[in-house]
């Protein structure tokens, strides 16, 4: 939870699957939507998390490759990723145009 509240607003909608980490994210000022996978459920309304389990997906397999980074470089391969991820489907040398 301290990492949760020092990185999201308080306020802040934030959609979740259901591992109980998560319990107290209404106690602690947050709107909180779950998808329950463990019941066959993959969305819910709105709500699913897809879209950040594919990126994680990426984003690590990209950085494993590097075995480790430093703390000062996590930030810039995550954005790179990010990037790579967002664009995956155009080429990307025409993105630098």
């Amino acid at each position: 939870m301290p990492i949760i509240q020092g990185k999201i607003l308080e306020g802040s909608t934030i959609h979740t699957d259901s591992w109980k980490a998560y319990d107290g994210l209404i106690l602690n000022g947050y709107t909180h939507h779950r998808v329950y996978h463990h019941a066959n459920e993959f969305s819910s309304g709105k709500s699913h998390v897809n879209g950040i389990e594919s990126f994680w997906s990426f984003a690590k397999r990209r950085m494993s490759k590097f075995n480790g980074l430093t703390d000062e470089k996590f930030i810039l391969h995550l954005k790179e990723s990010e990037v790579r991820f967002n664009y995956r489907k155009d080429n990307f040398l025409l993105l630098t145009e």
